[in-house]
């Protein structure tokens, strides 16, 4: 304001009050935008940022960490980092230590998300089968208790433990670790690209009571799933806490550090994961070559190991996008668009795969493109990290947005899914 411009009668002292508090109060919206903009990114990450997680080799002088490719913010700009991602805190001692290399890391994580995918196609397959109709009987391809739901639930249980209270523990043993287990094997054990798929069939079947029921209790359950997971995973933790409170044994931690600085020590679990790697993708071969004249489910499941890393991979990948928003001014900081990319273009190749199905009615073809549903487009998809963005918009200071981001994710896929498959069965008259 141009106080010069003003009536006489307002004076210097007048003038220059109002001229700090107008100040005031632009400093006050700015902290509060910051603040927004810092939950915001946080809730967004709080499933997974992919490869934004392991550190560059630059660190600022105040401690914080420079992600790489990301633009340096000024120094009076506060950056949020997850606590899993902190590996420098100024500390003189950490300064001396080795840094481990940045491509070892990267290829380390790349080999941790393909065995703990494989595992975690391994792990769905079993949870299928003794839920199914076969032995307990709980779910089947008629009913809007799916046959994925068992796997979405135990994932998203499982998620509360490791991916939620344990993942910074587990992340000073290893980054490696903790990115394996979390997007890599519960990531794999979850789908949410099987879920869509079985609403869309008993859509198409003219069950839709069934198919609203079964998105709504299924993002009922495994939201009580990750809940009832991060409680009791409190519970045994105040119980591991006390219990190292009572031992006298307190020289763990410093121990356990100089191992995970320990060049030597990523080396080994490196070439360790690589060899396993190279074993669990050899016997997938074989045992594929064995079965895949059959055409039974055991062909589907070995195929589906085979490309399941694949779509770990393109989902780390993808996972990157959370918390960045959208063009230069990063509006929406609050839609993981990662997620969301990853579960929505799965659904969508799900359903052309499903389609594929019905035209070309051959054995060789169905088994290789259920395979394809099970392994790539299983494994690309996810819930557990779905729920755990789903999780922390509901305990944020908006939790419409948890409700408003399922949504969009379950509308944009079923909508999406019904033009791709629902329509020409219904056109076609497929069986």
């Amino acid at each position: 304001m141009d106080c010069a411009m003003k009536d006489s009668q307002l004076s210097q002292t007048e003038c220059f009050d109002l001229s700090n508090r107008s100040g005031s109060s632009f400093r006050r919206r700015s902290l509060s935008q910051l603040g927004n903009d810092i939950d915001s990114e946080s809730v967004s990450e709080a499933g997974d940022i992919g490869d934004r997680a392991l550190p560059s080799k630059r660190y600022s002088g105040s401690g914080r960490i420079h992600f790489f490719n990301d633009n340096v913010p000024d120094d009076n700009f506060v950056v949020p980092v997850q606590e899993e991602a902190v590996v420098h805190n100024g500390n003189k001692e950490q300064e001396t230590k080795p840094e481990i290399p940045w491509l070892l890391q990267y290829i380390s994580c790349l080999v941790h998300l393909a065995v703990w995918g494989i595992l975690g196609v391994l792990t769905r397959y079993l949870l299928q089968k003794l839920f199914g109709p076969g032995v307990v009987g709980a779910t089947s391809d008629q009913s809007y208790m799916y046959l994925d739901l068992p796997s979405n639930m135990v994932g998203s249980f499982l998620m509360g433990w490791f991916g939620v209270v344990f993942k910074s523990s587990i992340s000073k043993v290893s980054d490696q670790l903790a990115i394996g287990l979390t997007t890599g094997y519960l990531g794999s054990v979850t789908t949410f690209s099987g879920w869509n798929q079985k609403m869309l069939d008993l859509s198409v079947e003219g069950q839709w009571v069934f198919a609203v029921l079964g998105y709504f209790i299924g993002l009922f359950l495994v939201a009580y799933s990750i809940i009832f997971g991060i409680q009791t995973a409190k519970g045994f933790k105040w119980m591991l806490q006390r219990l190292a409170a009572r031992s006298k044994g307190g020289n763990s931690s410093s121990k356990s550090n100089s191992i995970v600085d320990n060049y030597k020590f990523h080396a080994v679990a490196l070439i360790m994961f690589v060899l396993v790697l190279a074993l669990l993708w050899c016997l997938s071969g074989v045992f594929e070559k064995k079965e895949f004249s059959s055409g039974n489910s055991a062909a589907q499941l070995w195929l589906a190991c085979m490309v399941g890393p694949f779509g770990v991979w393109t989902r780390w990948f993808l996972a990157r996008l959370n918390g960045r928003g959208l063009g230069k001014n990063g509006s929406l900081k609050w839609v993981p668009f990662g997620t969301l990319i990853a579960n929505v273009s799965a659904a969508c190749i799900m359903a052309v795969l499903a389609v594929l199905k019905k035209v070309v009615k051959t054995q060789d073809f169905d088994t290789v493109a259920s395979g394809l549903q099970l392994g790539l487009m299983g494994c690309l998809s996810t819930v557990s990290t779905f729920i755990a963005e789903f999780h922390a918009m509901s305990q944020s200071d908006q939790p419409w947005r948890a409700y408003a981001y399922a949504m969009t994710t379950i509308c944009i896929s079923f909508s999406m899914g019904t033009l791709i498959y629902s329509v020409p069965v219904w056109i076609k008259g497929y069986d």
